[in-house]
């Protein structure tokens, strides 16, 4: 429906007499709105266009219409037409006026004006019990968006208003003061503030109860929904996330309001469990929920299974106001007799109800409360508990789904659980196997960039840079085949034996042959204990999940030369080769292909030397980076890898880097799925 044309008559008036004040000159501004559903919206548009109107033609007074005045004028307006529009149902005048008064000191105010031709019927909110609008039933607010609020928003804004009555019309105006645009704007005085605050409580939308139908989990509703919650807890890795999530599912379908504690893994039973989530259906009610039950936290006897337990609510049914005369005595002797009956009726269950009479009830009603083991693999993991306001006891049918769910949130947080382990040791597994610090080399700055391809998981790249006698740096980039802890062996055998290799003063290719011998020794001794292992089972083929160890190294050796630069010896055993870019933005490879060390015993392996002069930088990468891959392409064809480094020229190492990591996670749209590994040395 297109918005509604308006014709605004402007017009200069006399002083004229509203509420029996009577106020200077008057410039009005006037409209007619029929009583439909849009005239509200046309008043506002209308109300901000004669504001700036009046502000385009230089009235003084103009000066005062700050941003508050206008919000406020078409609040009113809104207000005033909705109320015409709902109660009367007629045409709507509305008159925009705006008085000025001179003097000494000189004041202006807006005169909101709304007129219908229905006065027979009261302004929604004018008199006590009315009714509302047709159709509501007896007790049930109206919608404010649909009905307005009545006239307290009005009365909370305005300087003044009235309801003026004549034949056959009835007239509601509101005098709203401007700004004094005498003396420089100040800030909000504690009056205005005040006005402010309660406007702003009168349109805050009203928070509304969930309306549940327990009939539907008795049929196709129980599976659908325990379908749906075991999709959204299947692959979650954290247990707070799934607390999270399983107590959103709860509230507010099944219950008002939830709470979950886990326990503390491997604190033993004298260890505190932890309130993991808190839930209730209005926002406004979790914090206090939140204080009432970190007081004590829920425990279960031990003999309780995964069934519901019964436990009282965490907060007094009837809280005990402020009072010391007589009567307040007594009704707080009152609640200390119903708390103590409380506290009794829980100590079969082993629930003590942790509350005083004065703690915050978030509810404001007493419900019914259900407490669940959550268990998995018959080891307790924490507990839900439940609640529902205003009723006696929660549903048997409910009360057995929210059972069957707990029984697949166990489950969701024990593989939370296994997985937080197996992460937390391959973390410490994987700061063992990797250097805690690389060595500085004297006229060389190095970058290096390390991404598992797993969070959590050990990876097969690894690297290394340290010193060695003679004045000797050596460093190392290496691939595992494979990942996880078969990688992590071969990465845990071969790091070592390399210091220990290099630091004997093996060169280069004597380094990679030594490993390459003893990479086949450990691989022989392995397959020797497999075949032991089959044997003993009668000639059984065993699948224990074994890998091949070998794998692919560049090492090199770097030693300053005294004018400047280094001396580079590299050797690649099945890596993908180093490149050497220089100055001027060329390119080319620093070393030879060769084999993976690990597979062929009789084999030498042979090093290829160049200087790194200064300016020149050496890019030293694993397959993650060369073979990453888009589609049917990879990063390296038509050698990708080399036209991004040539970009490189002139940049430091961190800047080459950083360009050359952008470009490897920028040339697909998913992430690696490889380890990316690469070390960048730049001879200052």
């Amino acid at each position: 429906m297109a918005p509604i044309p308006l014709q605004r008559d402007t017009v200069q008036r006399p002083g004229t007499t509203c509420a029996g004040h009577v106020h200077g000159p008057r410039l009005a501004s006037r409209t007619s709105l029929p009583g439909i559903p849009l005239a509200p919206s046309a008043a506002r548009r209308f109300v901000r266009a004669a504001l700036a109107e009046w502000t385009g033609i230089g009235v003084p007074a103009a000066v005062g219409f700050s941003d508050r005045l206008a919000d406020d004028a078409v609040t009113v307006t809104n207000e005033l037409v909705t109320n015409a529009v709902v109660h009367a149902g007629t045409t709507v005048d509305l008159v925009l006026g705006l008085e000025e008064e001179g003097g000494d000191e000189p004041s202006a105010a807006l005169v909101l004006e709304v007129t219908d031709h229905h006065p027979a019927r009261p302004v929604s909110g004018d008199e006590p019990g009315d009714p509302g609008p047709a159709g509501a039933h007896p007790g049930e607010l109206p919608d404010p968006a649909e009905y307005g609020r009545g006239l307290q928003l009005v009365a909370t804004l305005a300087d003044s208003w009235g309801i003026t009555y004549r034949t056959g019309l009835k007239t509601v105006w509101a005098r709203l003061p401007v700004d004094d645009w005498s003396a420089p704007p100040a800030p909000p005085d504690g009056e205005a503030l005040r006005r402010g605050l309660r406007a702003a409580e009168i349109l805050a939308p009203a928070a509304r109860r969930t309306e549940r139908d327990d009939a539907v989990w008795d049929s196709r509703g129980a599976p659908a929904f325990l379908a749906e919650a075991s999709d959204l807890l299947a692959g979650q890795l954290d247990e707070d996330l799934v607390a999270a999530i399983a107590g959103q599912l709860l509230v507010p379908r099944l219950a008002d309001w939830c709470a979950i504690w886990l326990e503390a893994e491997g604190g033993g039973p004298a260890a505190e469990p932890r309130l993991a989530r808190v839930w209730h259906s209005d926002e406004t009610g979790t914090e206090p929920l939140r204080a009432a039950l970190e007081r004590e936290p829920l425990r279960l006897p031990a003999g309780v299974g995964s069934g519901p337990v019964s436990v009282p609510v965490p907060w007094p049914a009837h809280p005990v106001e402020e009072d010391h005369g007589e009567n307040g005595a007594d009704r707080e002797e009152n609640g200390a007799d119903r708390e103590e009956g409380r506290s009794q009726g829980a100590e079969g269950c082993g629930v003590r109800e942790a509350a005083s009479v004065r703690a915050p009830h978030p509810g404001g009603r007493d419900g019914a409360a259900l407490a669940f083991r959550i268990t998995a693999g018959g080891r307790a993991l924490g507990t839900v508990l439940v609640g529902r306001e205003g009723v006696a006891q929660v549903p048997e049918a409910v009360a057995s789904l929210i059972e069957d769910f707990v029984r697949r949130l166990g489950l969701a947080v024990g593989a939370a659980r296994a997985y937080t382990r197996q992460a937390t040791i391959s973390r410490i597994l994987q700061r063992g196997l990797l250097p805690s610090k690389v060595a500085d080399i004297p006229g060389v700055t190095s970058s290096l960039v390390y991404e598992p391809s797993d969070d959590g998981v050990v990876g097969g790249d690894f690297y290394d840079i340290f010193p060695c006698p003679g004045d000797r740096w050596c460093f190392v980039l290496g691939d595992v085949q494979g990942s996880g802890p078969e990688a992590a062996v071969v990465t845990g055998l071969a790091r070592p034996w390399l210091r220990l290799l290099s630091r004997e003063g093996f060169g280069v290719g004597e380094v990679l042959d030594r490993l390459n011998r003893l990479l086949l020794d450990d691989a022989m001794e392995a397959a020797e204990a497999a075949a032991l292992m089959v044997a003993a089972a009668g000639g059984r083929q065993l699948h224990d999940g074994t890998q091949s160890r070998f794998l692919s190294l560049l090492y090199g050796e770097v030693v300053p030369l005294p004018g400047g630069g280094v001396r580079c010896t590299v050797a690649s055993a099945g890596h993908p080769l180093p490149l050497l870019l220089r100055p001027d933005g060329s390119v080319r490879p620093a070393a030879e292909p060769q084999v993976l060390l690990g597979v062929v015993e009789d084999v030498a392996y042979e090093s290829q030397d160049f200087d790194l002069a200064p300016g020149d930088t050496l890019l030293c990468v694993t397959d993650g980076v060369t073979e990453r891959r888009s589609g049917p392409l990879m990063f390296d064809d038509g050698d990708g890898l080399a036209r991004v480094l040539a970009g490189c020229a002139g940049l430091p190492a961190d800047a080459t880097a950083e360009r050359i990591r952008r470009a490897v996670h920028e040339f697909a749209e998913r992430p690696p799925d490889d380890d990316v590994a690469l070390l960048v040395l730049h001879a200052d």
